[in-house]
């Protein structure tokens, strides 16, 4: 017999079972059998017309019925049936809307997708956002605006002008504050009705099942894998929801992880992180300021979705945005069996060592004195060697728009982007005294490792990279 699978919203109303066999030939028939067992059930899977709610999916394996001929579909006894309701922020009772809030909220109210219900479901819902950066500005702004009810911010950086030019939630005076100040000062302005919960800290193992457990949804505006793969963990183990996002130069992903809707989990797409160092960063590889805000209001989207109980998530499907293109994608994403995390016989019951996990040496603590490995130079022991008549060849490893930002040009410096080293080593003599660098020093370690491997013996890297110059010997070179 084909077994339909119980989500844990709906688990009280079916004696707390987590999937029943049930006897059917077509979708519309296994529901039946179903509800008639279980009759609290149906009010919840349809309405009074008896039309399988709008804000309740069925899905029959991996497809959903929509798709397919909806509870004409035929099944077989083979079959896995998973029922994907919507989150409603809660089973306690909704919240009243002051009269003041009936006017802000005014343009949701008339939409019958939302309408009085909707919002108070809005004011009932809590989120998490992690990060209120790039993706967390826009994120915070619309959900504030919307009316969420409660957001927590999680956030442990402070506002540079670098972030000035996409996170959008900072502004100029804000500079040097703390993100999480800035954020919720400018959320509160924006909406005084709603709760804001502020966490002045790193995501970490030992506090993230605490900081996570009172929300209904998660969602997902970091930008390292350690606390990517953490706060995936995190929400699968506590059962809620995980609004993913990731940006970097003029490319997109959203989707959202929720096993406990029938979905798969983050770890189902990438079971592993990539090495470190592989993938570049946004700090590193640049981002279009205006692609987190695509990407972070469909994340809004899709957590609105969620709570109001209207249309289809992203639950089960990665959507891919290419801005230079201006083209959305969407990949049907399935859940894994084996996946460790959600798969039928899970290894990983509690939260671990994401830096570990992911191969990050976690920093050293702080020291009085700075420590330099020999294959290393710092900037200051770089320029006094240039000062006192050193014959050197710097090798700047960057691209060549980093380059027009700014250089070591007056001490000699050439240009060679990573891509081109190896294909270029040939252009360096190896009697030569030289010293690569890049923008913080992950890329021209590589470039070292290449001389390394060609037999150059007299090198070294520029530790912390131009930025480091900047900061400890010429000011006046533009940082990035």
């Amino acid at each position: 017999m084909p077994k339909i699978v119980i989500p844990t919203a709906l688990r009280q109303y079916a004696g707390n079972t987590a999937a029943v066999e049930v006897q059917g030939a077509t979708a519309g028939e296994v529901l039946a059998s179903l509800t008639s067992q279980y009759p609290d059930l149906k009010k919840h899977l349809y309405d009074a017309n008896g039309k399988l709610r709008s804000f309740v999916n069925v899905f029959i394996n991996d497809e959903d019925i929509r798709s397919l001929q909806g509870e004409n579909t035929p099944i077989k006894d083979s079959d896995d049936v998973s029922i994907i309701p919507a989150i409603a922020g809660g089973a306690e009772p909704l919240p009243d809307l002051s009269k003041d809030e009936i006017a802000r909220y005014s343009r949701h109210l008339i939409m019958p997708e939302v309408g009085m219900d909707g919002q108070r479901k809005l004011k009932a819902a809590s989120i998490l956002l992690i990060g209120t950066g790039g993706l967390g500005s826009p994120l915070g702004l619309y959900l504030a605006a919307a009316g969420i009810g409660r957001l927590g911010l999680v956030d442990f950086d402070v506002v540079d002008h670098s972030n000035l030019q996409r996170q959008i939630v900072h502004g100029t005076k804000d500079v040097g504050r703390p993100k999480i100040q800035s954020a919720k000062d400018r959320l509160s302005d924006i909406n005084p009705h709603i709760q804001i919960d502020t966490y002045e800290t790193a995501l970490r193992a030992d506090n993230a099942l605490e900081i996570i457990k009172p929300y209904d949804i998660v969602i997902d505006g970091t930008d390292n894998f350690q606390t990517r793969y953490l706060a995936n963990d995190a929400s699968v183990l506590l059962g809620k929801p995980n609004v993913y996002g990731s940006i970097f130069r003029f490319d997109g992903q959203a989707s959202v992880f929720y096993p406990g809707g029938g979905g798969p989990c983050y770890r189902c797409l990438y079971p592993e992180p990539p090495p470190p160092g592989l993938v570049p960063s946004c700090a590193e590889g640049g981002v279009l300021g205006i692609l987190p805000g695509i990407i972070g209001v469909i994340q809004a989207t899709e957590a609105i979705k969620l709570i109001i109980g209207e249309g289809e998530p992203l639950i089960g499907r990665l959507l891919l945005f290419d801005a230079l293109k201006m083209k959305f994608r969407e990949l049907k994403l399935r859940r894994n069996p084996e996946c460790p995390l959600c798969g039928e016989n899970p290894t990983i019951k509690e939260l671990i060592d994401y830096d570990a996990f992911c191969g990050i040496t976690p920093p050293e603590p702080a020291q009085k004195v700075e420590v330099v490995s020999d294959w290393e130079v710092t900037p200051a022991q770089l320029k006094a060697e240039l000062d006192g008549g050193c014959k050197l060849t710097i090798i700047d490893v960057r691209e060549p728009h980093e380059w027009q930002i700014g250089n070591l040009e007056q001490y000699g410096s050439k240009l060679i982007p990573l891509g081109e080293f190896p294909s270029r080593v040939g252009e360096l003599n190896p009697d030569e005294d030289i010293v690569v660098h890049c923008k913080m020093g992950g890329r021209s370690a590589k470039a070292y490792g290449v001389l390394k491997e060609a037999g150059f013996t007299k090198i070294r890297n520029l530790k912390g990279g131009i930025l480091a110059w900047s900061d400890q010997v010429d000011p006046n070179l533009p940082k990035y």
